[in-house]
């Protein structure tokens, strides 16, 4: 494999604007006469109106947050954080590097689920045009904010075909007949890589809310955020499951988010031997593995190529969710976690571990009815281990 990474660092959040979350009218019209100006706010229809705040000049970010915190101290503010995809670009040919077999996913057993719910997925722009994505049941939503300089069509295009790219074209997806709901949430503006934002995530999940999505799907990660997480909560609390990638810093890296924040499915990288991508980010808050190393999907100039990166494993899960609530609509998100965590095949030591969480999903049996499902222990509770190949399946 070959990765192919910029050397250049990446800047972790905005110089010059704080994020807020539930300021009161007074509290803003204080901050506006100190010199504070409002960029943009959100709607406010799942949470609390968030608002971003360009801080007057000379400010730094942190002098700004407390200048907030003592004008309201019951809003939420945080740094306007930076969230980049997580993906490198890889090399491989033949067969092997089919990593539908690896989840035991079946496209005949995927259509006789139900109707898939419909998926929401945050990212890069899409290539419409492109062979397997041309004719497929996908929606485009409006960016959340104009940008001078609009992200590159590469990721969303791969992450749209892993999903619902056409069966019978070169980069089939997982779930052909699936309808997607797509926010470009991304941009460049002069940096070196795609990137979005607080409020770019905050408007997008709204937004697919709103359309009724009940899986999104996040190949993206950045920092801890508290006006991000009680966004996240909120679509939780609408039923939504949220599924997102482990990051790809490294075993010893901090914690990836939104991966890492509570109820969220973090969504780890293996290749075909089944061994953890080597930049995958470990830790306490890894739930689910899925191929992601070589990984053969739609390239934005019209072909296809392989992608490496724990951006690409998320899709599998995203899908494996999808099929799941086609046949059980009613499970919340909890419960749709419990039951992804008990159909894996566990990898690395036995049981839950920091590195493959409980294990690579598993896809061949989502469609059957759920048993009742024990509330998982805490911190992590054990997998259902699988049969070797050909053996039957035991429902816990």
């Amino acid at each position: 494999m070959v990765d192919d990474v910029d050397p250049r660092p990446k800047p972790r959040q905005a110089a010059d604007s704080i994020v807020a979350s539930g300021l009161s009218r007074d509290a803003l019209a204080r901050l506006t006469a100190q010199g504070f100006q409002i960029e943009t706010q959100t709607a406010g229809r799942m949470t609390a109106q968030i608002v971003r705040l360009r801080a007057p000049q000379g400010t730094s970010p942190l002098q700004a947050r407390q200048a907030i915190q003592l004008v309201d101290a019951v809003a939420t503010t945080d740094f306007d954080h930076f969230y980049y995809l997580d993906e490198h670009l890889g090399t491989c040919t033949g067969a092997e590097c089919r990593a539908t077999a690896l989840v035991s996913w079946s496209a005949a057993r995927a259509t006789q689920c139900g109707p898939t719910p419909l998926i929401g997925v945050i990212d890069t722009g899409i290539n419409l045009d492109h062979d397997a994505l041309k004719g497929q049941a996908i929606e485009v939503l409006a960016r959340p904010a104009p940008h001078a300089d609009p992200s590159l069509p590469e990721h969303g295009t791969a992450i749209a075909a892993l999903l619902v790219g056409r069966s019978g074209s070169s980069t089939p997806g997982l779930l052909p007949e699936a309808k997607l709901v797509a926010v470009d949430a991304f941009y460049r503006d002069g940096g070196t890589a795609d990137r979005t934002d607080v409020m770019s995530l905050v408007s997008a999940i709204e937004a697919l809310a709103e359309r009724g999505v009940r899986v999104i799907n996040l190949s993206l990660s950045g920092p801890a955020n508290a006006v991000l997480q009680k966004a996240i909560e909120a679509a939780q609390a609408e039923g939504i499951v949220v599924i997102a990638a482990a990051g790809n810093n490294g075993a010893g890296a901090e914690p990836a988010y939104p991966a890492a924040f509570p109820g969220v499915i973090a969504v780890t990288a293996v290749d075909q031997d089944l061994t953890v991508y080597r930049r995958a980010t470990q830790g306490p808050y890894i739930d689910l593995a899925g191929p992601g190393v070589n990984v053969w999907t739609a390239s934005a100039q019209g072909s296809g190529t392989m992608r490496t990166g724990t951006s690409y494993a998320v899709p599998f899960v995203s899908a494996a969710a999808g099929l799941l609530l086609a046949s059980n609509p009613q499970l919340d998100p909890k419960a749709v976690q419990a039951h992804l965590e008990q159909h894996t095949r566990d990898l690395g030591k036995p049981g839950w571990d920091p590195t493959y969480g409980y294990g690579l999903i598993h896809m061949a049996v989502l469609c059957a009815p759920p048993a009742e499902l024990a509330p998982v222990a805490s911190p992590r509770a054990q997998p259902v281990a699988l049969p070797p190949e050909g053996a039957s399946l035991r429902m816990p």
